[in-house]
């Protein structure tokens, strides 16, 4: 029997929703959203997450963060596995355009 992804409860969703709404800004807050963002993708590649740039978010969005990562911590589930592909994709464009020019 194969991995079954989990259904992501509606505040998870919301959360997520929000970060990568930030992670979209070019401010610290969303650089610090972003590293967390593409590390849980592809740590490996994208960077690890530093977890001391959780204290550069504001309270909601530090709620937001530790609302996904105990999803995440629990589940063992990738963003892909929600069809955030693409907005994954554009926040590596955004803020790792290095990974992208060393694959060409």
């Amino acid at each position: 029997m194969g991995n079954v992804t989990p259904m992501i409860p509606s505040a998870v969703w919301a959360a997520l929703e929000r970060l990568l709404e930030v992670a979209r800004a070019d401010t610290h807050q969303a650089r610090y959203v972003a590293n967390f963002l593409l590390a849980w993708w592809n740590a490996g590649d994208l960077g690890g997450f530093d977890l001391t740039e959780a204290w550069g978010l504001d309270e909601a969005l530090r709620e937001d963060l530790v609302t996904l990562f105990g999803f995440v911590a629990r589940n063992k589930v990738y963003p892909s596995a929600f069809s955030f592909r693409s907005e994954f994709e554009d926040l590596v464009r955004q803020w790792r355009p290095q990974v992208l020019s060393e694959e060409i």
